[in-house]
């Protein structure tokens, strides 16, 4: 309130609102933690509209970097990528139901804590606003 009023309030409150909604999705099919949902809430308000798209696409681009790099590591590249088309035609499918058994319930499944790449994702844009071009 002190810098912005209750309209940078209310707009910082409806990045929250939108960036906890993107991953909320995640979350619903089965694919997230309710942690990762409540952080990307919480640093989406802080980033505001303004850096919310760099700041997803940063987080996606991370994320499927750290990935790949989990798998590679694990020797499980081949099967993580079966995997994901398991997943895509399973939601072209069932729509937004949790795969019976790609999900966080199965100890099988690679675990990837999203909040490294959401960490990273964040701190690429921020080098990008404060090193100049």
């Amino acid at each position: 309130l002190g810098t912005g009023g209750w309209r940078q309030m209310g707009m910082a409150a409806a990045a929250g609102l939108v960036g906890g909604a993107v991953f909320f999705v995640f979350f619903v099919v089965g694919g997230m933690g309710a942690g990762d949902v409540k952080l990307m809430a919480a640093v989406s308000v802080i980033a505001g509209f303004g850096h919310l798209e760099e700041m997803f696409l940063a987080i996606a681009l991370t994320g499927g970097l750290f990935a790949v790099v989990l798998a590679i590591a694990r020797g499980r590249l081949k099967a993580t990528l079966v995997n994901v088309g398991s997943l895509i035609h399973h939601h072209a499918v069932s729509g937004a139901l949790p795969h019976p058994d790609l999900n966080l319930a199965n100890p099988q499944s690679l675990r990837l804590p999203y909040a490294v790449p959401i960490a990273a994702g964040c701190w690429i844009v921020t080098m990008m606003q404060i090193v100049p071009r």
